[in-house]
């Protein structure tokens, strides 16, 4: 964890710029999935840069926590750039602040991609504790198309993905999902085969 926190200190002010292709080719098009219907208290975990500020449903009040102080900098300016309300709060997504069941759902896009084995169950069970029992919890990542062309494209990018970012599209988040006391009620391809979301609830 505290190699991530490094790793996007460091990227924090070039990390809009590293990240556009994938952004305007798959990320910002779907982005607004994930938000679909929300409304209540929710929880943008690893808000990042802001990159979902745009998508807020007008009904939910959102709070958006993050590892990198220098990440969640740029997100206070696009807040105030765009008028949002948005809280923002410093936070491992691993060990948060929150009590138990404050928000009414929480999201994750593009979070659990980089977060490393090891981190995956402690993310979703804290997810689970601080999300109320019949909320959902969404989660948008890169996973390893099924695609045969697709899947070697995304094997010879993945050196640069996890240079970049530390990301990998072979995390296999799915399989924590039981042991977090959680159950997957959707599981859906968006942006062709390149992206999937996870729509999971309290067992």
């Amino acid at each position: 964890m505290t190699d991530r926190r490094r790793l996007y200190q460091r990227i924090a002010p070039f990390y809009d710029i590293l990240d556009f292709a994938g952004e305007a080719l798959n990320q910002r098009r779907v982005r607004p999935q994930i938000f679909d219907g929300l409304s209540g208290c929710v929880l943008d975990a690893g808000v990042g840069t802001g990159r979902n500020i745009p998508f807020y449903p007008s009904t939910a009040s959102i709070v958006g926590s993050d590892l990198s102080n220098a990440m969640l900098r740029r997100a206070i300016r696009r807040r105030q750039r765009l008028g949002a309300p948005l809280s923002i709060v410093a936070s491992n997504i691993c060990q948060s602040p929150f009590p138990d069941n404050s928000f009414d759902a929480a999201v994750a896009t593009f979070l659990f991609c980089v977060l490393d084995d090891a981190d995956q169950l402690p993310a979703l069970r804290e997810l689970a504790r601080i999300c109320r029992t019949g909320g959902e919890i969404r989660l948008l990542d890169y996973v390893l198309p099924e695609h045969a062309r697709h899947r070697r494209s995304a094997y010879l990018m993945a050196p640069l993905l996890r240079f970049l970012f530390g990301a990998s599209v072979e995390r296999n988040t799915e399989q924590y999902v039981t042991a977090a006391g959680l159950t997957v009620v959707e599981r859906r391809l968006v942006a062709g085969d390149y992206c999937r979301l996870l729509v999971l609830r309290h067992a």
